[in-house]
């Protein structure tokens, strides 16, 4: 075959080259080595090269449209076949079965597969000899897969993070290997999504995203958009909870070696909230035209007022009202501005005066002082409920050894998850109960801000501002009747327990006994 090659010194070539991994571009194995050295063997046996097609095999996608192109362009010149260079039988495929039915392919489009690597013959030695380096590519594929994921593996076990991407809010270190840490401003942005939905602030998954939309550092589509997918995704990670696992390969849930951006604490908190859904319902069309959209009720009906444009003679005007048709009030107009103002009346009653205030943080500091004097206790408590639960888990790994009943091992396995997550959970707990991180002031400096004046927040804070001031003022939905206007709203528990102190007219009792003086 090689002699007849040589009769023939004009014959055309092409050049397939494949990379499957980065490290073979890095360590001289990529494209251009490939390309140099199947240049040099046509250059040495006369040949013209006349295309070259390329795979890159580095990512996810596993379709080869360099080799697709090639055989589309060999069956174009099928009447006058081309040699197809290969710097080693590997670039072909790595596998026996593919490498035989590419050759294949390439023959009936006319290719001559040559290497300066190996001869391919018809001859039964040659076609052994073929196999024989195809198999060994294949088992050298498979070793070297084999030895990766059980590294990976490895990594995982002692808590590392071994995803070729970090996750959005971290960046890869060397230390030991890659090693994840925060990512500023991006790890600042995910914390306040988690923790914003665990304590409520954003009422629902639509409004953490609305949130991520806000701030322009987040990553968006090719639409510009952060997808509900993006959202959830961000949202049900342990990894930024500080924990790893990878059940595929049978790891259960651990401590990762990274810093969690929230507490173990706070991510099951997200997880129940996404599992129940929020209170203020979130709307695609919420907009600052209708701020109170979903956070009233028709007074007639208890279903939510919607709202609307209506277009009069020389312009727009904004109304809400209720769309059920059952209702007595259905399609009757609230304009926009009597009932915003009538709110803001209402949320302006809800601000306390200062020496109430002043008593209200006085009690907040001597209960924090409290807590923190009852921590060595409650750590003593949950330590023993620790080691009550490690003894519970010991005993039920006794039992799965002494069983061979699969539903019995598969209970015992449900069972085992879900004490090891409770488990993790004390332990942080535990942890936690030592010096607070931050101090009073800096831990309620938010707080009592809001509860010392949220109309002002409600004045002056943003479009988010605003509907945090619906969520966490109010118990429930707020209450529109057409005819007595707002109804007495159920505040929140703070605003309930101030509320205690200065509604009706009160005074200090007088020493002596309180009935009227008799003769």
């Amino acid at each position: 075959m090689v002699a007849a090659m040589r009769e023939t010194p004009e014959r055309s070539a092409v050049i397939y080259a494949r990379v499957s991994s980065r490290k073979q571009v890095k360590e001289g194995g990529g494209i251009e080595s490939q390309a140099t050295r199947c240049r040099a063997y046509a250059a040495s046996r006369g040949y013209e090269v006349v295309a070259m097609f390329t795979d890159d095999m580095t990512g996810q996608n596993a379709r080869r449209p360099g080799m697709d192109a090639m055989l589309s362009f060999l069956k174009q010149h099928k009447t006058n076949p081309h040699v197809v260079l290969i710097d080693d039988i590997s670039r072909l495929a790595r596998g026996l079965k593919a490498h035989i039915e590419l050759r294949d392919e390439l023959a009936r489009a006319g290719g001559i597969l040559e290497s300066p690597s190996v001869v391919f013959g018809d001859d039964s030695d040659s076609q052994f000899l073929e196999n024989v380096l195809a198999s060994s590519a294949q088992h050298f594929a498979q070793k070297n897969r084999e030895q990766t994921i059980n590294r990976m593996k490895a990594r995982l076990m002692n808590g590392y993070y071994v995803n070729a991407r970090p996750p959005l809010g971290y960046k890869y270190i060397k230390g030991h290997g890659k090693e994840l840490v925060r990512d500023e401003p991006m790890a600042s942005i995910v914390q306040e999504a988690l923790e914003g939905l665990a304590s409520g602030r954003f009422g629902s998954q639509g409004e953490v995203r609305q949130f991520l939309e806000s701030q322009p550092e987040f990553p968006r589509n090719g639409k510009g958009e952060v997808t509900h997918e993006r959202a959830n995704q961000l949202l049900t990670q342990p990894v930024y909870a500080g924990m790893i696992e990878a059940p595929a390969w049978g790891i259960s849930m651990r401590k990762a070696q990274h810093q969690g951006l929230i507490s173990w604490e706070t991510f099951q908190k997200v997880q129940e909230r996404l599992a129940d859904g929020g209170r203020v319902q979130n709307r695609a069309d919420l907009h600052e035209d209708f701020i109170l959209r979903g956070a009233v009720d028709c007074g007639d009906c208890d279903k939510p007022l919607t709202a609307c444009w209506s277009k009069g003679k020389n312009k727009h005007y904004p109304y809400y009202l209720c769309f059920n048709k059952e209702c007595d009030s259905y399609r009757k107009s609230i304009a926009r501005d009597a009932l915003e103002e009538e709110f803001e009346e209402l949320l302006a009653e809800l601000q306390p005066s200062r020496n109430l205030f002043r008593v209200a943080s006085k009690m907040f500091r001597d209960l924090w002082d409290h807590m923190a004097l009852s921590n060595r206790e409650r750590q003593t408590r949950l330590k023993a409920d620790l080691s009550r639960m490690e003894s519970d888990m010991t005993r039920l790994v006794d039992k799965m050894l002494d069983t061979d009943n699969q539903i019995v091992i598969e209970q015992i396995e449900k069972r085992m998850t879900a004490l090891e997550s409770e488990k993790l959970l004390l332990s942080e707990k535990i942890e936690k109960l030592g010096a607070p991180v931050r101090g009073f002031d800096e831990m309620f400096e938010h707080a009592l801000t809001f509860l010392a004046n949220p109309y002002n927040i409600w004045k002056n804070g943003t479009f988010t501002d605003r509907r945090n001031v619906l969520k966490l003022a109010f118990a429930e939905r707020l209450k529109y009747s057409r005819d007595e206007g707002l109804r007495t709203p159920q505040t929140s528990m703070p605003f309930k327990v101030l509320g205690g102190f200065w509604d009706g007219e009160k005074e200090m009792a007088r020493p002596g006994r309180f009935e009227l003086p008799t003769f």
